[in-house]
């Protein structure tokens, strides 16, 4: 079986669809996977699907979610979902959750990243973001339990796209990611990162004056919006497209040099 977050919630046995059609007892599962392998307070997951107001029966209906979710997982052939005080843990491995799968290709692509193996990194990166079909828990209302987590996967998604974008970059697929950049660049006006990006793209693939408008557009909007300037990193990279220089590599370095620091985080962690 297959359990899978980042997206609509999705249960697959042998690859068919077999995710339950209930709210609740989805709601229940996609709380325990998020904290796959670690023990979840029954209370916890009152609070969650409930609130301050939970019914007089609440203990009896969230044990009968928990019952009907292990007869879904009996075709593992094992117990996957254990009581442990004070609550359930429910145990999957790397190869049946998708967000662990994440997870390691983003560590592994990281790694790669800071050792210079662009071109293995950019691979590790893309088969990591290809698993997203959307919005993490697209078709859940998370509570406040549930939005951290699904904050968290969301970040992590766009550190991946980060890290995937650099390695592209020092691979030379400039052209290749224009299009792209200039997506992102709509899609988050505020993000300089995007703009950054997009700039030492356009000028890689010899157009300059369309690398200085997207520094013109981004200060406008800044300006405009939120009476600041752009930063210096942004502001040096004008002064190098403007005197014909090429930008520095300070962003492959700096991103670098973070995937050490997330890799020595997560194994400490």
């Amino acid at each position: 079986m297959k359990f899978n977050i980042l997206g609509p919630l999705e249960v697959l046995d042998k690859g068919i669809p077999c995710t339950p059609s209930a709210l609740k007892v989805r709601w229940t599962l996609a709380i325990l996977l998020v904290n796959a392998n670690r023990i979840v307070d029954l209370d916890l997951v009152i609070e969650e699907i409930w609130g301050s107001d939970p019914p007089r029966t609440v203990i009896t209906t969230a044990q009968t979610y928990i019952y009907q979710l292990r007869k879904l997982c009996r075709p593992l052939g094992r117990d996957v979902i254990l009581t442990k005080a004070p609550g359930y843990v429910l145990l999957l491995g790397e190869e049946e959750f998708d967000a662990q799968e994440f997870e390691r290709l983003h560590q592994e692509g990281d790694r790669l990243l800071a050792a210079g193996r662009a071109e293995q990194a950019a691979d590790r990166l893309r088969r990591a973001l290809d698993l997203w079909r959307g919005a993490a828990l697209a078709d859940i209302p998370a509570g406040s339990l549930l939005a951290g987590h699904v904050a968290v996967l969301e970040e992590m998604r766009l550190r991946a796209l980060e890290s995937r974008i650099l390695a592209d970059r020092h691979l030379g697929r400039h052209r290749e990611l224009v299009p792209e950049l200039r997506l992102l660049a709509l899609r988050h006006p505020w993000n300089e990162w995007y703009h950054e990006q997009l700039m030492i793209a356009l000028d890689a693939a010899g157009r300059r004056s369309e690398a200085l408008h997207v520094y013109r557009t981004l200060y406008r909007r800044l300006d405009e919006d939120l009476g600041i300037s752009p930063s210096q990193p942004l502001r040096d990279l004008q002064n190098e497209l403007l005197s014909g220089t090429a930008p520095a590599r300070r962003e492959f370095q700096a991103l670098a040099a973070r995937a050490v620091e997330d890799g020595l985080r997560a194994r400490s962690a």
